[in-house]
């Protein structure tokens, strides 16, 4: 299980001879449930970053959250810290994190629709591989949507 820290600082300040003092931070710590599948056919990365996401829009990661290191997260994941990096730079390539060196690896303010809008487009775009598949070995329409309403009914958490 990897960690997270948020940060808040609840200043009161003292201003003595045009010196502020900060009297107390408090720090959380956020627990980071990503689960890896390493017998997916998704890249280990992907996986990590769509769980980011995914952390980001159920608001358990919240702007200005610090993410574990890239050592740590690779340890607790037992996966290579190069796959966590290249994670974290495609994340931060696209705006959802921002690196500072020597401080660590924040979560951005995030449109949380946008990154909605861009795993449903995700899903669609697998959803149809999947239909032309199915197509080229003579499924109709009938049979891949009773196939789909089949696994969507065995998945439901309901």
């Amino acid at each position: 299980m990897s960690y997270s820290l948020r940060i808040e600082h609840l200043a009161l300040f003292l201003n003595i001879d045009n010196c502020c003092i900060l009297l107390y931070t408090v720090i959380e710590v956020i627990s980071l449930n990503i689960i890896i599948n390493f017998n997916s056919m998704i890249p280990i990365y992907e996986q990590l970053v769509d769980q980011i996401k995914l952390l980001i829009r159920k608001n358990e990661l919240k702007t200005n959250d610090n993410l574990p290191s890239v050592r740590m997260l690779a340890k607790d994941l037992k996966i290579s810290a190069l796959t966590v990096k290249k994670a974290y730079d495609l994340l931060e390539s696209e705006g959802i994190v921002k690196t500072i060196h020597g401080k660590g690896t924040y979560v951005s303010f995030v449109n949380k629709e946008l990154i909605r809008e861009e795993q449903i487009k995700s899903l669609e775009e697998s959803i149809d591989i999947i239909i032309k598949k199915a197509k080229m070995v003579g499924i109709s329409n009938k049979e891949i949507k009773d196939t789909f309403l089949l696994i969507l009914e065995d998945n439901t958490d309901d």
